[in-house]
């Protein structure tokens, strides 16, 4: 996964090819679409029959593309097994910058209580990271702005996307500039293994930017 991410190559369609045996070249997008779901899943902890319902599929289906997910991508596996077993012990979860993020659940009677608690704990430092990455650009781009002269808005933030308002004639000089501090925002704390990539859209309307 490192290795397609400092590569550029599509995450989804790597995933799609490691799990399904299918080459790069010759991916459609249903078999990514799958991958994509697996990845995303994974992280939330997913299972067999969920992943299943949610690609219209068989259980069992379901639960050979998981194993065989693990099969290829084992670091995952053991990141899970690991982080579950910390948060239990210690009762909280770090980002990578750092931040606590305390989990309840794991000592209660029930099993959903625990498997949910288990889903946090997995989840949380991966969604905790980004979030930690994004606040960091939002914090700096206001005087980035000023430095630059460019009188560019700041309206909204949904997930980790952030929404500009800015004259016609400085867009094009304002996406520059903000996804530069976007794609450095982890600096100098972190040193990641692989590269944050900003992607930008300029035009009329948040809807028509995509």
């Amino acid at each position: 996964m490192i290795e397609a991410f400092r590569a550029g190559i599509d995450i989804h369609a790597r995933t799609a090819s490691e799990v399904f045996g299918v080459p790069l070249d010759q991916m459609d997008s249903e078999t990514r679409r799958r991958a994509k779901a697996i990845n995303f899943g994974i992280i939330y902890g997913i299972s067999a029959f969920g992943l299943a319902r949610q690609l219209g599929i068989s259980r069992g289906e379901a639960s050979d593309y998981i194993t065989a997910y693990f099969k290829n991508f084992p670091g995952i596996k053991d990141y899970m097994e690991r982080i579950k077993v910390s948060a239990r012990e210690d009762g909280f979860v770090e980002t990578l910058f750092g931040r606590r993020i305390h989990i309840s659940g794991f000592s209660g009677g029930n099993q959903a209580m625990r498997g949910f608690a288990e889903r946090q704990a997995i989840n949380a430092p991966i969604q905790g990271s980004a979030a930690d990455i994004i606040k960091r650009a939002m914090i700096r781009i206001p005087a980035a702005l000023k430095a630059a002269g460019l009188s560019a808005t700041m309206l909204l933030q949904v997930h980790d996307e952030l929404i500009f308002e800015a004259p016609e004639a400085e867009a094009e000089a304002t996406t520059a500039l903000i996804t530069s501090v976007m794609e450095n925002a982890a600096d100098p704390v972190l040193t990641l293994a692989v590269p944050i990539v900003a992607e930008a859209g300029i035009a009329d309307s948040w809807a028509d930017a995509h």
